[in-house]
């Protein structure tokens, strides 16, 4: 275990003017703190904040991080706390620290709920300051070196999340070194047997190929001399898992893969780089499509140089990287490799300087993903949209003014409107890349310009979230669904409780609804609306907060009273006490074609009047135009739609019954289910003849099941979809005209 003293010598010899009171203080805190704690390992527990401290020794950092990374664990594992941290460091080091404690006590439902609440907690703290970043990869790096003490299930999660999470979000933040360290020893405990063919067979190869690496790297040496450039040139093989990778995502063999090696070329200069790739590309022959310039164009994380395959010496594909010391240091170590975290006082609500704004790609990534996060509701669903972007290579497009828009691969116009601005997208009804209106499912490409067409009226379809890529216009079209959703609900609620009124006499208005909120569980006249269309709240308790003495008017429930003729199927909807559509007078309609429902069951149908779609669904058994029908209010089920001869109608409350009617588009018909039970004869050939009957009639059996079979009569189901009442009726007096048929029933679930 490193001493204190050599602790603090690695730290001065790197930055001279380092606080060594602070770092002996942090030393010896953490030391007492931790006590007698033992790692899984065995061995104390302060050897692990001690070697994150030395991780971040090898960056470079200042003081306050080194601190930090002493004492990272102390308020989640020990008796310290917030404000005894703030006492004797200093707040700084208070918020860094605390930025980096589990939440604890907090009650979750799962585990991966828990991991999504703390990598939530952990990018808001990381948007403070960039520190807590660094010393948290550096912990999870010592962890992962150590992991081999640990139970099989914890390294299979940790290796999971690893992968998922941490590395990936090392990428982003430019620190390529400690990205492929973190990769490799996941892969190692996720993977073993994968990792282990790879590395067996990268070993067979460099075995075979003994001093390929040396004899390219040279030969680039003596070209570049040849043509004056002073050049260090490295090469090196690729890494076990972005070989293995590779592979996944190709569906190929290691032997398949070409460009098992990498060199890098650094130059003194911008322009040598670009001079120096002029002469590799006119000594050896580059390689189409795999050519990529990072410098003019820089990746969000800062990353800069320029890409190129070139089939070298001994005719071996190969891959270039040209680039300057610089920018070098840049890709190794990203945001660690730069000091604007310290020197721009971003923990303390300084101002950002245009020129701290350029070395700040992968930070300004990192607060937009955290806006992001704070706009929506689920943890969950921010995990999954923050994996989703980390995951994803990079396409460059502009702004028709030239603004560059960096998005993930295989992004599309929607994700283009929504990095322009969330109004942007939520308005967006077209596009038009490269001056021709494309599709908005057209997956974008390097160099595309954009215009996004707008219109004010415009609300995003929920299926645009099936289309986008991004996790911000992922979580922006859900939430604005769920906002458009919950105003339909709402409206649909205004108008139940209006007709209930009606019925017993009286007049409704929302501010007497809003004077009656203390006696009703919901802090808003829309909460209210809302939760009574979602059926959640009685609209019986509404009409008794409002107005008490109304009460006695109230209908009976429905075990109290007699049945009515509505109930029997005897007379007409408009005469029954509960049609609350007399008032509403809604009317469901199936949409086209080209919209987003179908015809199905459980698919949505728009409502009249209300845009965008209240979940509707059929019950088994269906419907067709020109059937009775009831509309039911299930809570979290929007509308169910019923047959009025359905039985299991009489489960439900005559309060939830809406009465509803066709609206039926008479120049783009649809077809609806409805079930038949046919009993035939056992003779051969009758199957086929009710199948001609049916076709005949230009129906569609969507699915045949044979109930009961007997020795001279078969029962069978037959769903049929049809165009309405009368093409069913037709296609029903068609199988009984058959003498094979012995009886015909539609059936109702």
């Amino acid at each position: 275990m490193m001493r204190q003293y050599e602790l603090v010598e690695r730290v001065l010899r790197y930055d001279p003017k380092a606080d060594e009171t602070l770092l002996n203080r942090a030393y010896v805190y953490a030391m007492r703190a931790h006590g007698h704690q033992k790692r899984a390992s065995g061995d104390p527990y302060f050897s692990h904040p001690l070697e994150v401290a030395a991780i971040l020794t090898d960056l470079k950092l200042d003081d306050a991080t080194i601190a930090t990374a002493l004492l990272h664990d102390v308020i989640e594992d020990t008796e310290a706390t917030r404000a005894e941290i703030d006492q004797l460091f200093g707040s700084e080091i208070g918020v860094l620290v605390d930025g980096l404690t589990k939440i604890k006590r907090l009650d979750l439902v799962s585990k991966k709920a828990e991991q999504a609440e703390n990598f939530r907690k952990l990018l808001v703290a990381i948007s403070t300051d960039i520190r807590v970043l660094l010393v948290k990869l550096a912990d999870r790096l010592h962890n992962m070196r150590t992991l081999e003490h640990m139970s099989p299930e914890s390294r299979r999660r940790n290796s999971e999340e690893t992968l998922e999470i941490y590395a990936p979000l090392a990428g982003r933040m430019g620190m390529q070194a400690m990205r492929e360290e973190l990769e490799e020893l996941a892969f190692r405990w996720l993977h073993p047997e994968a990792y282990r063919t790879v590395r067996e067979r990268l070993d067979r190869l460099t075995e075979n190929n003994k001093g390929l690496v040396e004899e390219i790297r040279q030969s680039l040496v003596e070209k570049l001399a040849e043509a004056g450039f002073k050049a260090e040139v490295t090469g090196r093989e690729k890494k076990p898992y972005s070989i293995w990778r590779k592979m996944q995502n190709r569906q190929i063999s290691l032997e398949q893969l070409s460009d098992l090696y990498g060199f890098r070329v650094i130059c003194d200069s911008v322009s040598d780089c670009y001079r120096a790739l002029g002469l590799v590309h006119t000594t050896w022959r580059a390689v189409p499509g795999r050519f990529k310039d990072y410098i003019s164009t820089p990746k969000q994380n800062g990353y800069r140089s320029i890409h190129t395959t070139i089939v070298g010496p001994r005719h071996q594909r190969v891959e270039l990287q040209l680039r300057t010391e610089p920018m070098h240091v840049t890709a190794e170590y990203g945001v660690a490799a730069h000091t604007f975290y310290k020197e721009a006082g971003l923990g303390n609500g300084k101002a950002m300087t245009p020129d701290v704004a350029r070395e700040m790609g992968p930070y300004i990534w990192l607060r937009r993903l955290v806006e992001t996060l704070l706009e929506g509701d689920n943890s969950e669903e921010f995990l999954e949209h923050t994996k989703l972007e980390l995951f994803h290579d990079q396409v460059f497009c502009f702004t028709p003014k030239g603004r560059l828009i960096a998005l993930p691969q295989g992004a599309t116009p929607i994700d283009f409107a929504y990095a322009v601005h969330t109004d942007v997208g939520n308005s967006c009804v077209g596009a038009s890349i490269n001056g021709r209106q494309m599709p908005l499912s057209t997956a974008l490409r390097n160099g595309d310009e954009v215009l996004i067409l707008t219109s004010a009226s415009r609300t995003p379809p929920a299926a645009w979230e099936r289309i986008a890529v991004t996790g911000k216009a992922r979580s922006a079209i859900r939430r604005a669904a769920r906002d458009s959703l919950r105003r339909q609900y709402a409206e649909l609620g205004r108008r139940l409780i209006s007709s209930a009124f009606g019925k017993i006499g009286q007049d409704y208005s929302d501010d007497r609804l809003r004077r009656a909120l203390s006696r009703l569980t919901h802090k808003t006249v829309d909460d209210v609306h809302a939760a009574v269309g979602r059926s959640e709240l009685p609209i019986a308790d509404v009409i008794r907060a409002i107005a008490p003495e109304a009460a006695a008017l109230l209908p009976m429930s429905p075990r109290a009273r007699p049945r009515n003729r509505y109930e029997n199927g005897e007379g007409g909807a408009e005469e029954g006490w509960f049609n609350l559509s007399k008032v509403m007078g809604l009317k469901f309609r199936w949409p086209t074609s080209s919209g987003t429902g179908g015809n199905s069951a459980g698919q949505g149908i728009v409502i009249r009047g209300i845009r965008n779609d209240v979940p509707v669904s059929f019950e088994p058994g269906g419907a067709v135009p020109g059937d009775r029908i009831v509309g039911v209010l299930t809570p979290g089920e929007g509308i169910r739609i019923f047959q009025i001869h359905s039985p299991r109608l009489s489960e439900f409350e005559h309060e939830r019954w809406i009465d509803v009617t066709w609206d039926i588009n008479q120049e783009a018909p649809e077809r609806f289910p409805a079930r038949l039970s046919v009993t035939v004869l056992n003779e051969p050939g009758t199957l086929a003849q009710i199948a001609q009957v049916i076709g005949e009639a230009d129906g569609n059996i969507d699915n045949l099941k044979m109930l009961h079979r007997g020795a001279d009569f078969t029962e069978m189901m037959i769903e049929v979809e049809v165009f309405d009442l009368a093409h069913l009726n037709r296609i029903i007096n068609g199988l009984k005209s058959k003498t094979v048929v012995s009886k015909v029933e539609r059936v109702f679930a």
